[in-house]
């Protein structure tokens, strides 16, 4: 159970050209909540990898220069839709969601210095780029876990959790 005590519903669906258009568009107004403290902002997770299947959920990575300068944000973020959640679980980020339960995007901030979890980031999304058949397995996987968990958002991610860090 998560959110407001209903279930989130986990489904994968093929890949989708029109996500990278989403990405741009929701990109450009994070950029513009942000201003000049954004100094580079991501399409990460696997609507980012063309022919991935995957939940239909952008995830955008702002970099910022300070982390403590997205919390000055909040408000703004919150007028176009976002709940921002803190850290989340992730020591230094701000995790922001749309959509409640049934998300549509997810925004992860972290900090320019937090070069660990950005760098840890991209190099999933750039792997799968570049290795269309190890992306073929991991969609594979997700597909068969979202019909084994359809309503277990944790066993999902427990499910492909290995295969990531692999």
């Amino acid at each position: 159970m998560r959110g407001n005590g209903k279930m989130q519903h986990v489904y994968v669906t093929e890949y989708n050209p029109k996500w990278e258009e989403e990405f741009r568009k929701e990109a450009e107004r994070i950029k513009k909540i942000l201003g000049e403290s954004c100094i580079g902002i991501y399409h990460i997770g696997s609507t980012s990898v063309p022919g991935l299947k995957a939940k239909p959920i952008i995830d955008i990575m702002p970099v910022v220069q300070y982390i403590a300068d997205a919390d000055e944000y909040r408000a703004e973020f919150e007028e176009i839709g976002y709940e921002y959640m803190g850290e989340f679980g992730i020591p230094g980020r701000r995790y922001l969601r749309k959509g409640g339960d049934e998300r549509t995007h997810q925004v992860h901030i972290f900090e320019e210095k937090n070069e660990r979890d950005i760098r840890r980031h991209l190099a999933a999304r750039d792997f799968l780029r570049s290795h269309p058949d190890e992306a073929q397995a991991y969609g594979e996987l997700k597909a068969d876990l979202a019909e084994k968990y359809s309503h277990d958002i944790e066993g999902y991610c427990d499910g492909k959790d290995m295969f990531v860090k692999t």
